[in-house]
């Protein structure tokens, strides 16, 4: 079977590594394209996996991302003629993938765990043939969206099978010349350019008004934040994509304005703080619930210090769970 992978964060090498490491060990062949956004690029170049580049992130403005997804699904689908048909196409939340394939006839699935992303999910959900979320969301939150009939849930949280066999390589500490004796907060700044979170944070610009002059490493998502924290100083800001899974489970605190970092950290047993301001997903909500994750109301609650190692049964899970959903459009082929 051949399978296109399409992937437009960052976020999504990291998901979506152990499902295409999965299929090739099926023997099945696997092309992968990608967006040059975030670290997207530079994560597939860390964790060598070969990618056609195709187009770019056009801004967070609504009419932007509409010529930005008219633009890419026509260049995906340009992309695709020209390679020898393909059996499945997938992604993770990428509208790009789901509309080329449509236009191809190409079976797809999508993949996501966070479900108030109302544009991207109602297209995502009404042209893919299999939807695989977390079976913390639940299902009549989804069917708005056209996804009634074609849900595959999972348990747990993704990042405990993308993580199964991750274990923390303290090199990441020297590269970024910081000392382990000394407390290490790890900072994500907010998912700017995204529909589901328009506006400015105060809350995470007092976090790092707090933080600045500690060991405080701070991971920008676009050249526009990079810029801004470099001119603030004060930060350890990497210059490229960095091993930041390890950085995180070994770091004493974890504060994310996003989502994927904050849900490692808890995969991880690292303390994990959330400023998110947008409308929290379900998995989140359960994860605030069981006390796995807790959401910051002041800066001033922000204290770091040097945390005991946790001492937890970290939850692994079996990547091909994920896998055998993805491919359940093929059925048998599979």
């Amino acid at each position: 079977m051949r399978v296109w992978v399409d992937l437009t964060n960052s976020p999504h090498v990291l998901v979506l590594r152990p499902i295409v490491r999965a299929l090739r060990a099926d023997g099945h062949e696997v092309e992968l394209t990608a967006r040059d956004f975030a670290q997207t690029l530079g994560l597939l170049e860390r964790f060598g996996l070969e990618a056609t580049a195709i187009g770019r992130h056009r801004g967070g403005r609504v009419t932007a991302k509409a010529l930005g997804l008219f633009e890419r699904s026509l260049a995906l689908a340009r992309w695709a003629r020209r390679r020898p048909r393909f059996d499945l196409a997938l992604g993770h939340g990428s509208n790009d993938v789901t509309v080329a394939a449509r236009l191809l006839r190409i079976p797809c699935s999508t993949t996501f765990d966070y479900e108030w992303a109302k544009v991207q999910h109602n297209v995502n959900c009404r042209l893919a043939q299999a939807v695989v979320v977390p079976d913390a969301i639940p299902p009549e939150r989804l069917e708005r969206y056209g996804a009634k009939g074609k849900l595959h849930r999972y348990p747990g949280l993704k990042e405990e099978y993308y993580l199964a066999d991750f274990e923390p390589d303290a090199a990441v500490l020297d590269e970024l010349r910081l000392d382990r004796a000394q407390p290490i907060a790890v900072v994500r700044t907010p998912p700017a350019v995204s529909l589901y979170h328009r506006f400015e944070n105060p809350l995470f610009a007092e976090v790092l008004r707090r933080l600045r002059g500690t060991q405080a490493v701070v991971l920008p998502r676009t050249p526009e934040q990079r810029a801004e924290l470099a001119a603030e100083g004060g930060f350890v800001v990497p210059e490229r994509a960095i091993d930041a899974q390890s950085l995180v489970a070994l770091a004493d605190l974890v504060i994310s304005a996003g989502g994927t970092m904050n849900r490692e950290a808890v995969a991880l047993g690292t303390p994990v703080f959330t400023v998110f301001e947008g409308r929290l997903g379900a998995v989140d909500e359960r994860l605030i619930a069981d006390g796995r994750l807790r959401r910051l109301e002041r800066a001033e609650d922000v204290v770091l210090a040097k945390r005991e190692p946790a001492v937890f049964d970290r939850v692994r899970r079996d990547p091909r769970v994920l896998a055998t959903m993805l491919t359940a459009p093929v059925g048998d082929r599979a």
